[in-house]
């Protein structure tokens, strides 16, 4: 910039005098110069509070390429790493730390902040702080106990692009200040051009995008309801030529950024994600996005769509809108907060404890999930229900004595404002305003000029349905569409397996159900075929020796006789070793993953371990949810001689653990990692997921079977002193494989 924007001096101006300021400005506008600057002005430290693990990669990059010391703390660093920064910062080596508010956690973080030279507190999206706001975190609450016992005139930023009057009004009274600074700029983005297009079907919605992408010019977000619409709209692009990838929260730290840098270089035409991407990433030329479902509120789409033009250029910014869309956000709000009742049932296990309890232990009694805890976990606090308690490094929580009553009538009025801001979202894609204009004015940027580019504005109602020709793609697709099961494993022998569909997704689960929990029979025909159809695509080319099964715990002989009838049309023998040597609980009524790994633990065995030795083992079963019973087997198998096991399902669950095993989370935005809670916590190892196909790029024989000719070979040019290296080349097979098999032979 040749000169600060009024704005940005105005709050820098005011933050070198030490007052605390809240400026809520457009996405792209320079609220991170606001504090960057004053960083350096200061003889202390700045601390910069972000939720986004992208945005700290990429600041902490261009300043460090501007010479200015800073450095970031996250989950995706080891502790050792993230240790060495604060004793950097403990001796005033670092002018800004970004770090996430999880981080407040943290005993060891608590402790060393107090020693901190503190110059600056910077609340980045500060939105999150309000129970109002779209994005509400709980672990924000935490940044505002810091600052009360920070001095009157001790400096504080909040930023944010997207905050109602309402929660501006709640962010300011949390800062506690009485004169607090309230700055707000222009919300106009005058680049975009924003349309409504209107489907009456998810095959036309497919279709549609497929056609607007070959369209629209340079590189693009396409955003989705959930997890599982990343991977079909991906595929299916990458099935018509689209340079496309999904991207999620569920993916390893490495795979994300492997992502990021692929698109800030435009390696991709379009990146297909939930909401997860797009945040902190520094990528001005974003030319388009697209939402294939509208998000729950007008404060929600204008920050997701804000990702988009950030360098002023014309922007193309598309919503497909099918009436039936609004099922997924009613349901989103429906359960956003937990249920009363397992609030009472933490209330109920802290209450009946001979002693305080810590996040783990409450997560295991109560049978939640991690991310439900943490809500639950902060409200009780706040009511004053529950207490923190500090035990050494780690913190545990106990009953207080003469608690007050559950309050849950700030949680229903909450309920009911969702809802409000869902009606209002409708408004604005069924209403005939000018859409910027609409989503100015829903944000406090009061206005009466019309932008006019939009679809209201040019009188323009855009409908798409599909072209016969475009039809019958969307339908092949549909027809040979299956969902991988990520779950590789080389210690474990195990590869990438296949579901005939998601559990929801089609009529499967509806069928699987049936035959069950209703009474209907043996599976039928249908899924037999589609599974059949899933093992010819993924498992094309790889000999499999036998068939085994999940033994059951309620479907009786169900997968038994679909196992056998896999069995007979492939003509792969079927064994019926495989069993289990004690009692287990469905895994669906366990709701983390640590309960359904510990249930199945130690549970199966194997008759006669002769029979697998040096096998390649295809493993049948109904349902894929989190992945534990899989490698359970696993584990119980590879402890034999076998060669690989690869498994094939009638159904993957929309939203199971399996994926991401080390990371129980069940949104992006509510993302939070264990590591964040107890610095000694160790991070999980990462194995990396790749199909047969992927392996096989790289080594053509991989998991092949090894025959008498290949092992006479192999014998002999090790004796004459051929290297493992060498060998691995030679037979286009990886180290490891080469390594088992000579200790094996030898």
């Amino acid at each position: 910039l040749p000169s600060f924007y009024n704005e940005q001096w105005d709050a820098i101006e005011k933050i070198l005098q030490g007052e605390r300021v809240l400026l809520i400005h457009r996405t792209g506008f320079g609220k991170s110069l606001c504090y960057q600057f004053p960083a350096t002005q200061f003889d202390g430290i700045t601390i910069i509070f972000s939720p986004l693990i992208a945005l700290m990669r990429d600041q902490v990059n261009y300043l460090k390429g501007r010479g200015i010391p800073v450095e970031c703390i996250n989950s995706e660093q080891s502790n050792d790493e993230n240790n060495g920064i604060l004793d950097n910062a403990l001796e005033n080596k670092i002018k800004i730390l970004y770090i996430a508010p999880e981080r407040q956690e943290n005993i060891e973080w608590i402790e060393t902040v107090r020693k901190f030279n503190l110059s600056l507190i910077v609340i980045d999206e500060a939105h999150c702080i309000s129970v109002w706001g779209h994005d509400f975190r709980p672990a924000f609450k935490r940044i505002v106990d810091l600052i009360k016992l920070l001095p009157a005139h001790f400096p504080v930023l909040a930023v944010t692009a997207t905050a109602t009057e309402k929660v501006a009004e709640d962010i300011k009274t949390q800062l506690r200040s009485d004169d607090i600074s309230y700055i707000r700029g222009s919300l106009l983005r005058d680049n975009f051009k924003i349309q409504v297009v209107r489907v009456v079907r998810e095959e036309d919605k497919l279709g549609g995008i497929l056609e607007f992408v070959r369209k629209l010019s340079g590189t693009g977000f396409i955003y989705t309801g959930t997890r599982v619409n990343t991977d079909v709209y991906a595929n299916f692009l990458i099935s018509q030529g689209i340079k496309a990838i999904a991207y999620s929260a569920g993916l390893e730290g490495e795979t994300r950024k492997e992502i990021e840098l692929k698109l800030k270089n435009n390696e991709y035409k379009c990146v297909v994600s939930t909401n997860a991407l797009g945040m902190g990433i520094d990528k001005k030329d974003v030319r388009f996005i697209i939402h294939t479902q509208f998000p729950q509120s007008p404060i929600h789409y204008y920050q997701e769509i804000g990702r988009a033009g950030r360098d002023g250029k014309n922007t193309d910014i598309v919503l497909f809108y099918n009436p039936s869309d609004r099922d997924l956000p009613k349901h989103f709000i429906d359960t956003a907060r937990p249920a009363r009742s397992q609030y009472e049932r933490i209330i109920t296990v802290l209450k009946t404890s001979p002693e305080p309890l810590g996040e783990r232990s409450l997560v295991k009694k109560s049978n939640l999930k991690q991310t439900h805890l943490r809500v639950i976990k902060a409200d009780l606090v706040e009511q004053g229900i529950i207490k923190e308690v500090v035990y050494g490094k780690s913190k545990r929580y106990e009953y207080q004595f003469n608690a007050p009553n559950l309050d849950f009538s700030l949680f229903e009025k909450l309920k009911k404002f969702r809802f409000a801001e869902l009606d209002k979202i409708i408004e604005y894609i069924e209403g005939a305003t000018c859409r910027m204009k609409y989503l100015r004015n829903y944000l406090g940027d009061k206005t009466d000029t019309a932008c006019g580019k939009c679809d209201n504005c040019l009188r323009k109602n855009i409908a798409w349905k599909n072209p016969p020709k475009l039809e019958i793609e969307v339908k092949k697709f549909y027809d040979n569409y299956f969902p991988m099961l990520n779950i590789a494993s080389e210690k474990l022998k195990l590869v990438n397996g296949v579901a005939a569909s998601y559990y929801g997704f089609s009529s499967i689960g509806t069928v699987i159900h049936k035959c069950k929990y209703e009474g209907g029979g043996y599976f039928p025909d249908s899924l037999l075929k589609q599974t059949l159809r899933a093992y010819q695509k993924c498992f094309k080319g790889i000999k499999f020796d036998i068939i085994l099964f999940v033994p059951p715990t309620e479907s009786k002989d169900l997968v038994k006789d679909f196992a056998e009838r896999i069995s007979m049309i492939l003509k792969i023998p079927i064994s019926y070793n495989l069993h289990k040597i004690k009692d287990t609980k469905p895994q669906k009524i366990l709701q983390n993953l640590w309960n359904k790994k510990e249930n199945v633990e130690g549970v199966f065995d194997y008759k006669n371990p002769r029979e697998i030795e040096n096998k390649s083992i295809l493993l049948i079963d109904d349902i894929y949810d989190s992945g534990a019973t899989v490698k359970e087997i696993a584990k119980t198998l590879s402890q034999y001689e076998i060669n690989i096991i690869a498994p094939l399902v009638i159904a993957k669950t929309i939203g199971g653990m399996g994926d991401n095993m080390s990371n129980p989370s069940i949104d992006a935005k509510q993302e939070t990692n264990l590591d964040e809670t107890n610095i000694k916590t160790k991070k999980a190892v990462k194995i990396p997921s790749y199909t047969v196909e992927e392996k096989r790029k790289y080594n053509t024989n991989a998991y092949k079977p090894w025959t008498d000719q290949d092992d006479n070979k192999l014998v002999e040019l090790h004796t004459a002193g051929m290297s493992a290296e060498d060998l691995s080349e030679y037979f286009k097979r990886n180290k490891g494989s080469i390594l088992s098999r000579l200790k094996k032979l030898l």
